[in-house]
């Protein structure tokens, strides 16, 4: 009996670790608070060629946008937007970030002041916002980032005092304050380097300050009260210290000369390492092109902001032209040092090109150096159905009703040919529209495989950290992180309800208050007999009723809160095609899932299950369109 209430104890414990570390990075509403902040940040700027399109509020983790490193333990660790052509505002948002230990914002034209806050990121080590247009002072809250290495700002248009503040940091081994409208005193700073230079109200003739003793510093000799200095033993020794001097200047130049020379010889060794077998016996896949980084670089203008297709929680997507002219979609893992990165590519290589399908996107290339890996695929020109779910011509939508049933028959053959053709099995875990891409013809390409799970056939699940998108995931995977080929099915009747809607399923409902999710609201207007009120405006009630009906059902079937009452997608591909749809449907009004009856006239809404779910701060938005 005691061992039993020790074991209960020990379980009791368990549970309340894994909840504490659950809600770790939630506020008290449930709201991620990097997701705010950093939505914060996003405001505040001017994005010109859309880089942070990927950062949206809906999501429940900011750790697969783009620019954005997280620590092992999925707090938000770095940001690096550098030379990315940003304007506006840096937000005091960026306080809320904790957690931070580098901030790059280099080479762009953010404009007024430093936020003060910046000083309440205590683990922050590398501030770079140089070469921008900051203004102001510079703030006294520096001196509390204990753990500072390097602070770069240069090149703005701050004004003020350099705070003494700084000479609290012990540890600092770069400050650049150069060519700003900085004034007043020197600070005693311990850093290895302090460069002030370009300060003329520090550096003019009569401030006082001598910046040539700041940086670089000059070389010691010693003084001349320590020599003789009368007569030719004065003169011996002042000639042989110039010589000295001089020799020893001269043979410093020529060191660091040739470290330079060094390094870029190693550096660009690096860039341009294609992988052999040699490098890395594992990817050997003699079907697929091996591309040089130097060609898939030059292919996409060095990797131009102006050509990016979309994001992901892996990389970003570039638009490239090939030497023969063929245009490709070329994928730029970022980070692939940090864990998954690599096991991320080689996952992705190995199942793309082990899956051919007309419906899959096709892997056509990768290019793997010992700082790089990027994936080539086929160029899509009409982008992703979320894309074009708003476009018009001639004041008509592109994706006619038509369209959207070739779509979603295309998506499910594809869908069906993971789960039930490819050996062993393939679940996407993020089936949306905006992953599913459009060919010339419109035809349906599923593609983001990335992170893609394969199931042995021994296995009827596995468990993982839930990643999804807000309104996609599937409710036994936020419940037990446990994703099967029914989670694939789940998130493919939310992508049918964004084709008959147009609309993003966080975004419809809102308005009748179903608290953003789209499910809910579908089911009560099914129940009312309403369903042209959730066809998309757009189509202007060119749409066929029947095809209507049908679709929802089987949209409905397939969201289905109990995963074993979901059918199989090969069965989803026959009812839209118009094979037993009725007798599935009738079946299916014989039960009710108990997790919904919580009254008799008030049903446990999907909504609440999300609200309610622990798991839901592992979530997060795994890529965007290619």
């Amino acid at each position: 009996m005691e061992g039993k209430w020790c074991m209960l104890w020990y379980v009791g414990l368990l549970i309340l670790t894994l909840m504490e570390s659950s809600y770790a990075s939630l506020s008290p509403t449930g709201i991620n608070y990097e997701v705010v902040a950093l939505t914060e940040i996003k405001k505040a700027l001017h994005d010109p060629y859309n880089v942070l399109e990927n950062w949206d509020v809906t999501s429940v983790d900011p750790c697969s946008w783009r620019m954005v490193t997280c620590s092992l333990d999925g707090y938000v660790s770095a940001l690096g937007l550098p030379s990315q052509s940003l304007s506006g505002t840096l937000s005091p948002g960026i306080g809320n970030l904790t957690k931070l230990q580098s901030v790059l914002l280099q080479n762009n034209a953010i404009s007024g002041p430093i936020p003060d806050v910046i000083g309440n990121l205590e683990k922050l080590q590398t501030l770079d916002l140089s070469n921008n247009k900051f203004e102001g002072e510079m703030p006294a809250s520096f001196g509390d980032l204990r753990n500072l290495n390097y602070l770069r700002l240069n090149n703005n248009s701050l004004m003020g005092s350099i705070p003494q503040s700084l000479s609290n940091i012990q540890g600092l081994a770069l400050v650049d304050v150069s060519f700003n409208n900085l004034s007043g005193p020197l600070p005693k700073i311990s850093a290895r380097a302090f460069k002030v230079v370009g300060n003329p109200l520090i550096c003019g003739q009569s401030s006082g300050n001598n910046c040539s003793a700041v940086y670089p510093e000059p070389l010691s000799f010693p003084p001349d009260s320590l020599g003789d200095k009368s007569g030719a033993g004065g003169k011996s020794h002042h000639v042989a210290v110039a010589f000295g001097a001089s020799f020893g200047a001269a043979f410093l130049v020529i060191v660091v000369v040739a470290l330079v020379l060094w390094w870029r010889y190693r550096h660009n060794k690096q860039i341009f390492f294609d992988v052999n077998e040699q490098y890395d016996p594992e990817i050997c896949l003699g079907h697929l092109k091996r591309y040089a980084f130097k060609e898939l670089r030059t292919a996409t203008d060095h990797f131009s902001s102006k050509n990016i297709l979309g994001s992901g929680g892996f990389g970003v997507v570039y638009k490239g032209r090939l030497n023969n002219g063929t245009v490709v979609a070329v994928k730029r893992l970022k980070d692939y040092n940090a864990v998954g990165g690599e096991i991320q590519f080689q996952t992705e290589v190995e199942l793309i090109s082990l899956a051919v399908h007309r419906n899959l996107l096709r892997l056509l290339g990768f290019c793997s150096t010992e700082s790089e890996r990027l994936l080539v695929y086929p160029y899509m020109p009409n982008g992703s159905v979320a894309a074009r779910l708003k476009d018009h011509t001639h004041g008509r939508p592109v994706l006619d009703w038509s369209r959207r049933k070739n779509i979603a028959l295309g998506t499910a053959r594809g869908l069906v040919y993971l789960h039930e053709q490819c050996d062993p099995k393939i679940i996407h875990r993020d089936v949306k529209a905006a992953n599913i891409l459009l060919d010339e013809e419109f035809e349906a390409v599923v593609g983001d495989f990335g992170l893609a799970k394969l199931l042995d056939h021994r296995d009827s699940h596995v468990t993982t950290a839930v990643r999804g998108t807000v309104g996609h995931i599937a409710p036994e995977y936020l419940s037990t992180g446990q994703s099967s080929e029914k989670t694939d099915v789940f998130g493919f009747g939310i992508l049918l309800l964004e084709l008959i809607t147009g609309q993003k399923a966080v975004d419809f409902g809102r308005g009748a208050n179903q608290k953003g999710v789209m499910l809910d609201w579908v089911k009560k207007l099914h129940q009312e007999k309403k369903l042209n009120l959730m066809v998309d405006k757009d189509l202007k009630n060119s749409f066929d009723r029947i095809e209507l009906e049908e679709m929802v059902q089987v949209a409905l079937l397939c969201t289905h809160f109990s995963p074993s009452h979901r059918p199989k997608m090969s069965e989803v591909l026959r009812m839209l095609e118009g094979d037993g749809l009725a007798e599935k449907w009738e079946a299916s009004q014989k039960f009710e899932t108990p997790r919904y009856r919580t009254s008799e006239n008030t049903p446990k809404r999907y909504s609440d299950y999300i609200e309610e779910s622990s798991l839901v701060v592992e979530a997060m938005e795994l890529s965007g369109p290619r």
